[in-house]
C-alpha cells in the first residue's frame, strides 16, 4: 500500500504495481479519490497494466471498455488476461476487473511493435499556452460549503496531475454552454519511465473531465443529485509517444446526447501541436427524483 512518505505521483504509481497471482492472473489494490466507488479511471489503467504484462517490446495502440459494475474502493481488483492473439506485429489482449467474483470491468486492447509510416493530423486549436493560465480549483470558493466532505476533500486537494483550465467551468452553473472543455495538464513529478506506463497513466486520466462535457448544454451540475451520472464505456486511440510528465492539452466536445446517454470525444496534444492521443466515451445522464428512488 502507499506511503505516506511519498509525493503524489509516487503514491499513484504504487496502485499499478500488480501483485501476480498467476498466469494471466493478478491483483490490483484500489483507490478512493473521494466518491465512494472505484474511479473508472483506475479500473482502465490498472487492466492495461495487467494487459502490458503479457507483452513485451509492443505498446498498446488502442483499447475499448465497457463499465459493467460499480467497484468498491475498500476492496482490491483481481484483473484475468485472456492472450487472444500473439503476432510478430501486433498483438491482443482481453481483460475482466474482477470483484466478489463478478466482472467489473471487461476490456479489450491491441498492442504494436512501433513502426515508421503515413502521417497527417488534426490540428491543435488555438488556446492559451499553460504559461498564460494559472492552476485554479475547480470549485469556487463560496460553493464549496455545498458539497459533502468527501468531494469537498476531493475536488480542493491538489492530486499527482495539475490541470490548467482555458475556460473556466463552474460544475454549479446552470447556464446552457457550448459543449467544449480545454485542459492543459500534467504529471506533478517528472516521470522517468519508459513509455508503456506513460500510457497507462494517460488511461487513467483520461476518465477526468471527458464525458462531463456532455452536461454542459443542459444546465445542469454533473454533481447535481438529481442528475443519474455515469460512465458507460471508455476507448482510446493512442497515435504517437508522449511524455506524461510535460503538458498536453484535452480537447474535450460532445457532439451528441440523447436516449439518457451522453457522448464525448477528445483530443489530446502535446505542448508542439502534435496528436498524441484521441478519446471517446459515453455516459448515462438521466435525471431523476431521488426522494422517490
Amino acid at each position: 500500500m502507499p506511503k505516506t512518505n511519498m509525493n503524489d505521483l509516487d503514491k499513484l504509481l504504487t496502485y499499478f504495481d500488480l501483485e501476480p497471482l498467476e498466469h494471466n492472473l493478478f491483483r490490483g489494490q484500489s483507490l478512493d479519490i473521494g466518491t465512494g466507488r472505484i474511479f473508472g479511471g483506475q479500473a482502465l489503467a490498472q487492466a492495461l497494466q495487467a494487459a502490458y504484462l503479457t507483452t513485451e517490446g509492443q505498446e498498446v495502440h488502442s483499447l475499448h471498455a465497457y463499465f459493467l459494475r460499480e467497484g468498491d474502493c475498500n476492496k482490491p481488483v483481481v484483473y484475468e488476461v485472456e492472450r487472444a492473439r500473439d503476432g510478430r506485429t501486433f498483438s491482443n489482449r482481453r481483460v475482466s476487473a474482477i470483484q466478489n467474483g463478478k466482472p467489473i470491468l471487461i476490456l479489450s486492447c491491441s498492442f504494436q511493435r512501433l513502426e515508421a509510416g503515413f502521417e497527417h493530423q488534426k490540428t491543435m486549436p488555438s488556446v492559451p499556452l499553460p504559461d498564460e493560465l494559472t492552476e485554479k480549483t475547480l470549485i469556487p470558493g463560496d460553493k464549496i460549503k455545498q458539497l459533502s466532505p468527501r468531494m469537498r476533500r476531493t475536488l480542493t486537494t491538489q492530486g499527482p496531475f495539475e490541470f490548467r483550465f482555458v475556460n473556466d467551468v463552474d460544475p454549479f452553473d446552470e447556464q446552457a454552454k457550448e459543449p467544449i472543455k480545454r485542459i492543459w495538464f500534467k504529471a506533478r513529478a517528472p516521470l522517468g519511465k519508459p513509455q508503456p506506463l506513460h500510457r497507462t497513466l494517460l488511461t487513467f486520466v483520461s476518465d477526468f473531465h471527458l464525458v462531463s462535457t456532455a452536461t454542459l448544454p443542459h444546465g445542469i451540475s454533473y454533481l447535481d443529485p438529481k442528475l443519474q451520472f455515469a460512465s458507460l464505456d471508455h476507448a482510446m486511440w493512442f497515435h504517437r509517444p508522449f511524455k506524461i510528465d510535460d503538458w498536453l492539452l484535452y480537447d474535450c466536445d460532445s457532439p451528441s446526447a440523447s436516449e439518457s446517454r451522453g457522448f464525448a470525444t477528445g483530443h489530446v496534444f502535446n505542448i508542439k501541436g502534435e496528436l498524441v492521443a484521441s478519446t471517446a466515451q459515453q455516459g448515462l445522464m438521466r435525471l431523476w427524483d431521488k426522494e422517490k428512488s
